[in-house]
């Protein structure tokens, strides 16, 4: 096959590979064994792809420089196509055939597919929308997991047909795809192609060609690194520059070749994580390789580790090293995002013997000859130089041989380059197309100028470089730009650019002069032929000691061809050391320290220090002093704190104020987040995406993921048992056990997937259960699955995020909502996120536009205030570094250069610890060898249990982030306590993440004491309960995991972070954990004197409150003046007074001496919490004497100055201590001395804060940070924000390109998360790396939020307050407010000698039935305002009627119930579940929103014309028409039979008139229908059809004429009415030809309300067949259930009306004994058209025309029957219905409230006329201005007035009585009233005056007559000769408030004579 594979096969692997395929074949079905010669070959090449694809990144314009790389000058060659064969097609998209291969037009053609051939897409560089259809030997092609792929190819075009592609390059000249770079078929052959459901080709999965390449990729920094600090995440480079070989590794690899070992944390794979050099120059084979230029490779063993990619894939020409397969390949063709990237770097290791298994040896082509390094570099440069390759366009990088374990070799300022060389590109949108990109001279004379003005203690950071090449890229870009906007008429020179064009012959010229300037720290070499020679230089100046002072050497070679060659070299021992360590992955690091620990290196560290005490070894001096004071320091430590409480607290027991544990409660902050979270969970139900059914979940469970420590674990089961909210969400009962909670939170270890799977399970047999996935601390553990299916065997954890939170059933699983919760959210918002922006949510800020948002009692300080702090000039900084330990960790540095950094600084700084510990003890002179700010630290933390009576103190957090270290670090320190007998003063704590809290008896005791613990068995599990415990906690592990700190932490010692933390995340994760909130209840209104004494003077303070009782006689601290260091900001703690020696005198003088100094200055900022203000709580301080004495000291000195104001005052410090307080030479005496000479006058100031606990509420810990992060974290860049924000954000992600903008000071947390999701890329191992490539061009995930926070800042009660409310709204969404009201008038009720007796009938009984008596009196509630209708001579009193209400009040004050909702409701728009989504349109045979419009007519006398209706019927529901053809004219509407008696569908067609309800309308029956068959119209106004149909897509719509668009419910019910007796005439004469009777069409409809959400049955027990006693029970039923059982009522068309009962709580027996009345029915109601055809609803009304009906139904003769074993429940729904209609006047248009008495006025008056129906204003005056017309009436219910026809509502203080004029209509007798009014409205020819002489008035009645218009008034009074009997005025004649054009209504009022 052409494959230049080296590898020779060891017999033993061979034969088992033999054995295997033998046996497999003989086992197998299938003929073809798999190739025994591919499986050798094809095992090896899944290592070897892997990791050459590491080199590469998934793109489509992938580099492949191999062809040119021998070639010995000029940059490589583009691939050259052969030229196509004359007259052959060459259009993109067709074969050389000119047969079309596009995809969309192939998709539905027969294609033939031979067996053994699968059908792929070909991607066209040039035809990037389109997928060219290729037929391919599936044996070529990789299975899933992107194995066994043969190498080669086999290929047939399905175009032209032609078969037999050998060759990929030959088949892809064919089909077109003009390629510019090798043709490759990984590279452009890339998914399967499938037949769908229809057989149309479909693009399928994506070919697995690089699943393996993990083990590559992995092993990358990004191109675009965020510093030459490569961000490593866990499997990053492991490019190591250890300086001893690991046991066990033979490590071998060329210079500058990539390292691409899998994840380097994978203990398994050690022998990939060391990797080492291999040049041609070391063994003797190797030397003849070099001399040959071979191309064979030695293959190694198949088992073997491989640390380099071979050449795995066929090549045509020599294969180079440098070619990006191998190497760097690190420039990109397509934009700064398309870069490939390459190692870190790679560390060199010593030679052993020949090639070993770790490695792959490869050919060498030298461009001249090899340099060596010499052997004694690392010796007398103290420093491994790093070498970054710039750029080499001949040949190759020079090859390095020698002692090549003392030098590190990188690419990425290569890779940078090669980045900035596509800015351009990037630009080429906007049209910039023609400009230049940045010159390579110009870059590397930009790189000198950068380098030149660095400072000696500043360290390069690549992403400074990518700004300078940027800013100057743009300025020469704007230029351009002018020049063409300018366009000058005559040609002239154009102008010079910001950064004139520098040749290659000027560049070392003006190189060299750039670095003049600066003392030689950088030094330029030049040289002619190669970098070889500029290379041999360096290393012979080097040696010379002749580059002492030189920080980086830059070699410049410019000879042939105009083009440069060039490399920099970093000499500086301090640059050189953090930049070859930072190129570690956090396992390599631990692996290096611990092999350094391990073998004893260390060992020459501790030998140096113990040279540098003059006393001997501090280990003897220890003893020594152990020996001398044993018992002694103790018992006089115990005796002073003794002393000093009794002189506090006299009389009593030992008691503090300051401890007291917080009660939890929500803060604003929280719930504000936890109401933001749910809003948009809300917004993704709302959204027609059909994501989230919040409508079918009843309940909420929840889940909690968190990182694998058991102090985040204890901490979160501790929040969750205490929030309550397993008892709020109803997942457990009363009494919470601990054991409970842990059902709910998951540790993320080995554990973990048991758990998962069950919470899968959980969710999988609840779907009606809501289940949020909360993954707290979402920043860890991005890796992806791949990569732990790929390493198996290795750490179960790794992955398993991506493995359970991203497994398909979380995903798909439609009742997961996943929350991620993070501090650091930058690596979630990449290119590739799964989360939509749309989906976060940022902590909202505590300020905006300068008003608090949300009240806080506390103020959080986070990053952002403590850099604050280092910028304020008058208080000491929070954030400090360690200049004096910084200055001896460099200085070991030099002397050790084989140590490991960390190491040193470890055993620096535990050096430190221990001789303060020793200096505060007694032994003075150990403070020489400490540093004044651990000396601070060990003074505070021994003092400050003894200044409180019950001995609380301060805890300091040391964090070591290397185990091993820690555990050295915890062992040290604990000899040192003890032998300094100090082991009851403080507890030293080993935190680390895989492990519980220990602590000691003692202190276990001191815990459950100040905590008031009973439980015998209780131990600290979590920091937070170590509050006020005196303690150093020693904190290690890689990252902090989320644990919280107690507010007793006062010192957060970061000295030992490591130099990897130099990403975003890292950085911030660190800081955070000194985040803390402080109290914001600082009084505001201190006056002068006391802002003095406690603000102003200790703002100066160097150290803390505690620092007052330091233990130190004058002569030592003052001899040796430690301030005069080099010291950032603390003052010399040393030197510091006792403060209680300060005398009262000095104290009130001082305080009157200042009026003018720092008091007004700080009452400008009494809230400055930043510094240590809050120290004025002790107010007897240094400061105090200071600011007294001088102006005010500026606490903040830069390094190298000494703080001459501080050490001039000393010396009045010192007398003034001296007079106050005899010197003593022990602590203990200077302890209890202070204690008792404190004079009187001081003493109450004193004791206002003696608690360091006081202090801790109120002021954060002081932060001690490294002084390279302390820089990076402190200077701004020209953005204004800290360089920190600018670094990459995540060890895990890598920028998309170098050509981005900066982060921006304004930026918000939204705009910061689309700035990263614009400008970062996941790495291959992120678990988001695949996410775009599954084929959905919207990634997003729609059920996952993303929470982000700053730490420590609440986000866990936020989180946990969220699925509270949650679970409220769940519970409210499945409840609903029904009207709860009892019947009205029911003492009213006809008591008539006739009840329904049958009391079990299911159905009433005819005739039984006839004979009750017509209940007159209306019973529901919702008429409480209504008139009382008497039936017969009722002796009301008026109390018995309500009083009336106003009307606004009349849908307020109605009385409601919350009810669950059943599975039987009927629901509104809000609901979504799976069964009612065919219901709402969602049909699979219908497009949704598909349905016609339908014109219907019918004739109507009354209304004088014509009526048009519309139906709007879906699709869907044209089954239930009749169309005179398809699609034609509406015929009718189906009606069943009488006779029939199926179970299946309701007979009766429900009609439900609405308006303003389209969203909260209760249309969806499905549920109430239980899935049965229906016909449901809803009846809609003209204007409202298009929102009604939006809403509702697949609901019949009847449209009401537009005339009717103002009209009430009066109008939708007359005509619902009159077109259903229409279409059942229609019906009759349609089924008569069917041979069917008029009689046996189904003459029902129902009309319901749109507010009607469930049905009630009551089931009724009888006690016997006589007694009248019976029990009953209510339960919910379907509507199908109700209506199935009254349509199968017999005889139920001789009944006119059905209805059924209002549900009430409060309903009785009395209500429910009586299975039927006859009595009005409303809401709900089943209506015979056929029987009341001649009774019409009034169309004209508003209010009442239900009553109003039924009283014409009854008058009529007709049957109105009432179930009272039914009830139908009704909504409270508080928009639209009779709310919609608003009176307003027409004159103007602001919304002024009318009273009702304004409703009418005279004619031809001046009145205001009003935009309102005439008949509205009629029915509303009446109802609340009737007394003005009938004024006898009122109250008066013995004499009603008398209504003709017509009910209106006169109000409820009036009562009425009903008359029909109808011949034969049944009326009330009236014989025995007495009326006190008659009111005519609109009455017709049935009324005449004959039929009004019947009823007899009172003296003094008044009359009120109705008429259209003032004509019809005067023939009404004369027709019906209303004069003889009635007395008429002039004035009595009203109309209703409206308009002439409005046909207002008139009336005309009288008296009677």
């Amino acid at each position: 096959m052409g494959n230049s594979y080296a590898g020779q096969l060891k017999t033993t692997r061979f034969e088992e590979v033999l054995h295997d395929s033998i046996e497999a074949s003989l086992r197998s079905n299938s003929l073809v064994p798999r190739p025994i010669f591919s499986q050798l070959y094809l095992e090896a090449e899944q290592q070897l792809s892997a990791l050459e694809g590491g080199s590469r990144v998934d793109n489509e314009e992938e580099e492949e420089e191999g062809e040119g790389g021998l070639e010995p000058s000029g940059p490589p060659n583009p691939y050259q196509m052969h030229p196509p064969p004359e007259g052959c097609c060459t259009t993109d998209g067709f074969c050389q055939a000119g047969k079309d291969l596009r995809l969309v037009s192939m998709s539905t053609e027969p294609i033939d597919v031979p067996a053994g051939f699968l059908l792929v897409g070909a991607k066209s560089p040039s035809l990037p929308d389109h997928l060219l259809v290729c037929a391919v030997d599936k044996r070529f092609l990789p299975d899933d997991n992107g194995h066994n792929a043969l190498l080669g190819f086999s290929g047939n075009c399905v175009g032209c047909g032609k078969k037999g592609f050998c060759y990929f390059t030959e088949f892809s000249n064919h089909i077109n795809l003009k390629l510019t770079t090798q043709p490759k078929k990984q590279k452009h052959l890339k998914c399967y192609l499938v037949r769908n459901a229809q057989g149309a080709l479909t693009k399928g999965p994506l070919i697995c060609w690089k699943v393996s390449e993990f083990r590559g990729r992995q092993a990358l920094a990004s191109a675009c690194s965020a510093s030459l600090f490569p961000s490593l995440d866990s499997s990053g480079p492991p490019a190591a520059s250890s300086s001893e070989p690991t046991p066990g590794t033979n490590p071998s690899v060329p210079v500058g070749a990539q390292q691409a070992g899998p994840a380097s944390d994978h203990p398994s794979l050690a022998a990939a994580t060391g990797p080492a050099v291999f040049n041609g120059k070391d063994s003797p084979k190797d030397q003849q390789l070099v001399k040959n230029k071979l191309s064979a490779m030695p293959r190694p063993s198949a088992l073997g580790i491989l640390s380099n990619s071979g050449p795995p894939k066929k090549r045509h020409k020599g294969w180079s090293p440098e070619s990006p397969s191998a190497t760097d390949g690190g420039f990109s063709q397509g934009g700064g995002n398309r870069a490939k990237y390459e190692s870190a770097g790679v560390s060199y290791m010593p030679q052993v013997g020949v090639v070993g298994p770790a490695s792959v040896t490869f050919p060498v082509v030298a461009s001249g000859e090899p340099v060596s390094v010499p052997d004694n570099l690392l010796k007398i440069c103290k420093a491994k130089p790093v070498i970054f390759k710039g750029k080499y366009s001949h040949g190759n990088f020079p090859y390095l041989c020698g002692n090549l374990n003392d030098v590190v070799v990188s690419p990425l300022l290569y890779t940078c380059y090669q980045n900035s060389q596509s800015i351009s590109r990037a630009y080429e949108q906007y049209g910039a197309s023609t400009i230049q990109p940045i010159s390579e001279e110009t870059q590397l004379l930009l790189t000198v100028y950068y380098l030149v003005q660095l400072a000696a203690d500043q360290v390069p950071l690549m992403e400074d470089l990518e700004q300078i090449f940027l800013r100057s890229w743009r300025e020469s870009h704007l230029t351009e730009i002018r020049q063409y906007q300018q366009a000058p008429p005559q040609p002239f020179p154009p102008a010079p650019s910001a950064v004139a064009p520098v040749t290659p012959a000027q560049l070392p010229w003006l190189a060299g002069l750039a670095a003049s300037s600066c003392n030689d720290s950088v030094h330029i070499i030049e040289c002619t032929y190669s970098l070889a020679e500029g290379l041999s230089e360096m290393f012979r100046l080097l040696i010379e000691g002749k580059l002492a002072k030189t920080n980086y050497v830059v070699i410049i070679c410019a000879c042939r061809n105009a083009a440069i060659d060039s490399c920099i070299a970093v000499t500086g021992k301090y640059q050189a050391r953090i930049l070859s360590e930072s190129l570690l992955t956090p396992a390599e690091y631990q692996k290096e320290v611990s092999y350094e620990l391990v073998t004893g290196k260390v060992d020459s560290l501790g030998a140096f220090f113990s040279t540098l005490c003059p006393e001997g070894d501090i280990d003897i001096l220890l003893d020594k002093f152990h020996q001398e004071n044993q018992g002694h320091i103790s018992s006089s430590l115990t005796a002073s704190s003794v002393t000093k409480s009794t002189s506090l607290d006299v009389g009593s027991a030992p008691t503090c104020t300051s401890y007291s544990l917080e009660p939890r409660h929500i803060r604003p902050f929280q719930l504000a987040v936890a109401q933001k979270l749910l809003s948009h969970v809300c917004s993704i139900a709302d959204s027609s995406t059909q994501n989230l059914d919040l409508g079918s979940f009843e309940k909420v469970d929840f889940l909690i993921c968190i990182p694998p420590s058991e102090v985040t674990y204890q901490q979160t089961l501790f929040h969750v048992w205490h929030s309550g909210v397993l008892l709020e969400l109803g997942l457990e009962k009363e009494h919470v056990t601990k054991q409970r909670v842990e059902q709910y939170v998951l540790k993320l270890d080995a554990e973990a997937q048991t758990k998962f799977k069950s919470f899968l399970q959980n969710s999988f047999q609840n779907p009606h259960t809501l289940f949020v996935l909360i993954h707290d601390h979402a920043h860890w553990d991005l890796v992806s699955s791949a990569v732990h299916n790929l390493y198996s065997q290795s750490d179960p954890s790794v992955g398993l995020v991506d493995r359970l939170l991203n497994c398909k059933e979380v995903k798909e699983a439609p009742n997961i909502v996943t929350l991620h919760v993070t501090s650091f959210p930058y690596a979630l918002q990449t290119q590739h996120t799964l989360i939509s922006p749309y989906n976060e949510i940022h902590w909202p800020a505590s300020y905006s536009n300068g008003a608090d948002l949300y009240p806080e009692t506390k103020k959080y300080f986070g990053l952002s205030e403590f850099i604050e702090s280092t910028l304020s000039g008058h208080s000491l900084p929070l954030l400090r570094y360690d200049s004096s330990f910084e200055a001896m960790v460099t200085a070991l540095g030099k002397r050790f250069p084989r140590l490991h950094s960390a190491v040193i600084r470890t055993f620096v700084l535990v050096q430190h610890y221990a001789a303060a510990m020793m200096a505060v003890s007694g032994l003075s002179r150990m403070k020489n060898h400490t540093s004044v700010e651990t000396l601070e630290i060990a003074q505070n933390l021994l003092d400050s249990p003894r200044r409180c009576p019950c001995g609380h103190g301060l805890m300091v957090l040391l964090r070591v982030p290397c185990s091993p270290l820690a555990a050295v670090a915890y062992e040290r320190l604990a000899h040192v306590r003890a032998r300094l007998a100090l082991e009851q003063h403080f507890e030293i704590i080993l935190g680390h993440p895989s492990s519980g809290i220990s602590v000691g008896t003692h202190f276990v005791k001191q815990l459950k004491m100040w905590q008031k613990i009973e439980d015998a068995e209780w131990r600290p599990q979590t920091y937070l309960e170590l509050e006020g415990l005196p303690c150093i906690l020693i904190f290690s592990g890689m990252d902090p995991h989320g644990e919280s700190l107690p507010r007793s932490l006062r010192y957060c010692d970061l000295r030992l972070i490591n130099s990897s933390c130099l990403v975003r995340t890292a950085l911030e994760q660190e800081l955070g954990l000194a985040a803390y909130f402080v109290s914001n209840e600082i009084p505001l209104e201190k006056g002068v004197r006391s802002e003095a004494l406690e603000s102003g003077t200790e703002k100066l303070s160097s150290t803390d409150s505690e620092e007052e009782e330091l233990g130190t006689e004058g002569s030592t601290s003052e001899k040796r003046s430690p301030v005069k260091r080099e010291r950032p900001h603390s003052h010399d703690s040393a030197s510091s007074p006792l403060s209680s020696k300060a005398s009262s005198s000095v104290l009130c003088g001082e305080s009157s001496a200042q009026p003018g100094g720092p008091s007004q200055r700080e009452q400008a900022r009494p809230l400055q919490p930043c510094g240590p203000s809050e120290e004025g709580r002790v107010p007897g301080d240094k400061q105090r004497l200071r600011a007294s004495q001088g102006p005010p000291v500026i606490s903040r000195h830069s390094p190298g100055l000494a703080p001459q104001p501080d050490s001039g005052l000393r010396t009045t410090q010192r007398s003034t201590q001296v007079s106050v307080t005899s010197s003593s030479s022990q602590l203990s005496c200077s302890g209890s001395s202070s204690s008792s000479t404190v004079p009187a006058a001081g003493t109450l100031v004193l004791q206002a804060a003696q608690c360091s606990m006081t202090k801790a509420c109120q002021q954060p810990p002081v932060v001690f940070l490294p002084k390279l992060v302390y820089d990076m974290v402190t200077s701004t860049d020209s953005s204004g924000l800290p360089k920190a924000a600018s670094l990459l954000p995540s060890h895990s992600v890598m920028w998309a390109s170098s050509f981005r903008p900066l982060l921006s000071k304004t930026m918000t947390s939204t705009e910061q998360s689309l700035y990263y999701r614009q400008w970062t890329v996941p790495r291959p191992s992120h678990m988001d790396y695949g996410n775009r490539a599954e084929g959905r061009v919207d990634g997003f995930h729609p059920r996952r939020l993303l929470l982000s926070g700053p730490p420590q800042i609440g986000k866990t009660g936020a989180y946990l307050q969220f699925l509270s409310i949650l679970s409220r709204m769940l519970i409210r969404l499945t409840e609903v407010d029904v009207y709860d009201e009892e019947e009205i008038s029911i003492n009213l009720r006809e008591e008539s000698d006739w009840h329904y007796l049958q009391l079990t009938d299911p159905w009433p009984d005819l005739e039984l039935f006839k004979k009750l008596p017509f209940d007159y009196i209306i019973h529901d509630p919702k008429y409480e305002d209504a008139s009382l209708i008497c039936s017969r001579h009722q002796g009301i009193k008026s109390e018995e009627r309500g009083t009336p209400r106003k009307p606004e009040d009349l849908y307020v004050r109605r009385q409601t119930a919350r009810m669950r909702l059943s599975k039987f409701a009927a629901h509104n728009t809000y609901h979504h579940c799976e069964q009612c989504h065919q219901y709402l349109g969602f049909h699979p045979r219908y497009q949704l929103y598909e349905s016609t419009l339908h014109a219907f007519a019918f004739s109507y006398s009354m209304l004088g014309e014509e009526v048009q209706l519309h139906f709007i019927i879906p699709k869907s529901k044209e089954h239930h028409f009749v169309f005179s053809q398809p699609g034609g004219q509406l015929e009718s509407m189906r009606l069943p039979l009488v006779t029939d008696k199926s179970r299946e569908y309701i007979k009766s067609p429900t009609f439900t008139p609405t308006t303003g309800r389209h969203e909260h309308g209760l249309f969806n029956l499905y549920h109430a229908m239980d899935g049965a068959s229906h016909l449901h119209v809803l009846v809609v106004k003209e204007y409202e059809m298009a929102v009604y149909k939006k809403y509702w897509p697949n609901h019949i719509m009847l449209v009401l004429p537009s005339v009717f668009n103002s009209a009430g419910v009066g109008a939708a019910h007359f005509l619902i009415k009159e077109l259903s007796y229409h279409n059942l005439e229609l019906e009759r004469s349609r089924q008569e030809e069917l041979g069917i009777q008029p009689q046996d069409i189904w003459p029902f409809i129902v009309i319901s309300d749109d507010s009607c959400v469930m049905w009630n049955v009551v089931d009724v027990d009888c006690g016997g067949e006589r007694s009248r006693e019976f029990s009953w029970s209510e339960r919910n039923v379907s509507l199908k259930y109700i209506m199935q059982h009254i349509e199968a009522s017999p005889n139920i068309t001789h009944y006119a009306l059905i209805g059924m009962r209002k549900w009430s709580s409060k309903a009785g027996s009395r209500e429910v004994r009586e299975p039927f009345s006859r009595c009005h029915v409303h809401d709900f109601i089943v209506l015979n058209v056929d029987l009341t055809q001649n009774v019409q609803y009034n169309q004209n009304r508003f209010l009442c025309d239900d009553v109003d009906f039924n009283l014409r139904v009854h008058s009529a003769g007709l049957l109105l029957c009432r179930f009272n074993r039914f009830s139908v429940m009704k909504k409270q729904i508080v928009v639209g219905g009779q709310r919609s209609f608003h009176i307003t006047s027409k004159a103007s248009d602001s919304p002024v409230s009318i009273m009702p008495a304004q409703y009418i006025c005279a004619p031809d008056s001046k009145h205001t006329f009003l935009a309102a129906p005439a008949q509205l204003l009629l029915e509303k005056f009446l109802q609340h201005h009737s007394h003005r017309f009938f004024p006898l009436s009122l109250k008066n219910h013995g004499h009603p007035v008398l209504l003709v026809d017509c009910y209106l509502n006169l109000g409820p203080q009036i009562s009425v009585c009903y008359v029909s004029s109808r011949p034969h209509s049944l009326n009330i007798s009236c014989s025995d009233f007495t009326f006190s009014g008659l009111l005519l409205y609109l009455c017709d020819s049935f009324v005449g005056a004959g039929f009004l002489k019947k009823f007899h008035f009172l003296k003094g009645a008044t009359l009120c007559v109705i008429c259209q218009d003032r004509n019809s008034l005067r023939q009404t009074v004369v027709r019906l000769e209303l004069e003889d009997e009635w007395q008429f005025r002039l004035r009595d004649e009203f109309q209703t408030a409206n308009a002439k054009e409005d046909r207002p209504l008139f009336f005309l009022t009288g008296r009677h004579i």
